[in-house]
């Protein structure tokens, strides 16, 4: 089974920047779509961007602009550099992963808290 660590959240002040790494282990089959969510109580879990194998991105409206999702395929690890951090930001971010074979994976998400 893959495994998937999403590290790099915290505290920062509003305009700040964070930067996002999940990197996913274990896997037998190769890595294709990744990409980073977010939820907060009582709201359904939404995309934040997502990054194909090839490059290809796509971002929520709500934060393109000042979001960047890379990976680097050598390592199976994903970023998300996100910049201009607004209080709203405030989430739980999560990693998800999913192998060429089609099997999804989720980390166990790291906490973005933006203070006004």
């Amino acid at each position: 089974q893959v495994q998937v660590v999403e590290s790099g959240g915290g505290l920062v002040q509003a305009g700040g920047s964070l930067r996002l790494s999940c990197a996913a282990s274990g896997s037998s089959s190769g890595i294709n779509v990744m990409g980073w969510y977010r939820q907060v109580p009582g709201k359904q879990r939404e995309l934040v961007a997502v990054i194909s194998r090839g490059g290809g991105t796509a971002y929520a409206n709500s934060i393109k602009g000042r979001f960047t999702i890379s990976r680097d395929n050598a390592k199976n690890t994903v970023y998300l550099q996100m910049n201009s951090l607004k209080p709203e930001d405030t989430d739980m971010y999560y990693c998800k992963v999913t192998t060429l074979t089609r099997e999804e994976y989720w980390g166990q998400g790291t906490q973005v808290t933006v203070s006004s």
